[in-house]
């Protein structure tokens, strides 16, 4: 390690080579979903740099058990967009250089700050697949363990001074609908306003005013709509793809009854069903996380997500305790201009150190 830079009011901490090394390794390695194989290679390459056990799993995870008083988990994939990477200085009042690179932030940051933590301190660490699509590392990863950690730190951009103890779930679905072809002048609905009309009612059912946080609301929200005359002209068709962000006050199945109950004409399959899922500030895994970030010299924020991560499949397998945390700026997940200050990736490394030796003295 080297001179001490500063992140964020925190106190100085020394420039990690070796985990910034790791870090822009893996940035500068492509792993779009479903391609991650090259970056979980380098991961186990990593490990095995650290005499520790490691390997790939069936659908790609990267699996490196040891002590699981603690597991480290993060995800290997990003969403698509060529970002140069490049390490620049910060010429903003709080100095120190700059990664930029798609996936800095979500979530190669936390993904190496993790990786390099579990190598320091022998906690369990799992690197997956799939998150910004499907979760299916997740729901193999719960799957395929014979018994849940004792803790859980899932890795997503909470910022080095935060952590994060709730996400809304998902409901997501497939409407479809079909009627008869006729002459537009005609008064009755085609399949086209029968989705337009349903999705009104659901938009209506959940709505809120405005003081109400977003967390705490139902979101409606369709992604992709598709309609017009059938190939052969004799029908109209409307398809339409929704979601529904689901707060801890309901379950996905309340959510799905209340949405149904609008359907007039058409049907809907519900394909994605996640579970929000909120956490204790109070448990020990938060606890040590408190007591770290305080250690370098800040107060720690507590979170809430708006949307979903792995930790909602974690949470719905597992009874135990844990949180997200991770370095970067989350309002720079996916964007074009995505980044991350590396004094502010020393400082989550240290503060994982921190925890995760805590929670294995234990």
């Amino acid at each position: 390690m080297s001179e001490a830079d500063t992140a964020d009011g925190a106190d100085a901490v020394p420039v990690d080579e070796a985990a910034r090394a790791l870090l822009v390794d893996l940035v500068e390695t492509a792993s779009v979903a479903p391609d991650e194989g090259e970056c979980a290679e380098l991961l186990v390459d990593f490990f095995e740099s650290h005499d520790r056990e490691a390997w790939i799993d069936e659908v790609g995870n990267v699996r490196a058990p040891a002590d699981d008083g603690v597991l480290l988990t993060s995800h290997l994939d990003t969403v698509p967009g060529d970002i140069p990477v490049r390490v620049e200085a910060d010429s903003g009042p709080d100095g120190g250089d700059v990664l930029w690179g798609r996936g800095s932030v979500d979530a190669k940051g936390p993904l190496a700050a993790l990786a390099v933590a579990a190598a320091r301190t022998g906690a369990s660490f799992v690197g997956v697949v799939g998150e910004e699509v499907d979760s299916r590392g997740a729901r193999y990863l719960v799957g395929d363990r014979e018994s849940a950690p004792e803790a859980v730190v899932n890795g997503e951009p909470s910022g080095a001074d935060g952590i994060t103890l709730g996400y809304r779930g998902l409901l997501g679905g497939t409407y479809v609908a079909t009627s008869e072809s006729g002459h537009s002048s005609r008064p009755e609905n085609n399949a086209i306003q029968d989705a337009m009309d349903w999705w009104t009612r659901v938009e209506s059912e959940f709505g809120h005013d405005e003081w109400v946080p977003v967390f705490e609301r139902v979101t409606c929200k369709p992604t992709e709509f598709a309609g017009g005359p059938s190939s052969d002209g004799l029908s109209v068709e409307a398809t339409m793809e929704v979601q529904l962000r689901v707060p801890p006050e309901y379950a996905t199945g309340e959510v799905r009854e209340l949405a149904d109950g609008h359907l007039e004409n058409g049907t809907v399959n519900w394909h994605d069903l996640v579970e929000p899922v909120m956490q204790s500030p109070r448990t020990p895994v938060a606890r040590a996380f408190r007591a770290a970030i305080r250690r370098r010299g800040v107060d720690p924020r507590l979170l809430r997500k708006t949307g979903t991560s792995d930790m909602n499949v974690y949470a719905q397998a597992w009874n135990c305790p844990m949180v997200t945390y991770g370095p970067g700026d989350s309002d720079l997940d996916h964007a074009p201009d995505e980044h991350l200050p590396l004094p502010e990736f020393d400082q989550a490394v240290i503060v994982l150190e921190d925890v995760a030796a805590d929670l294995l003295a234990d």
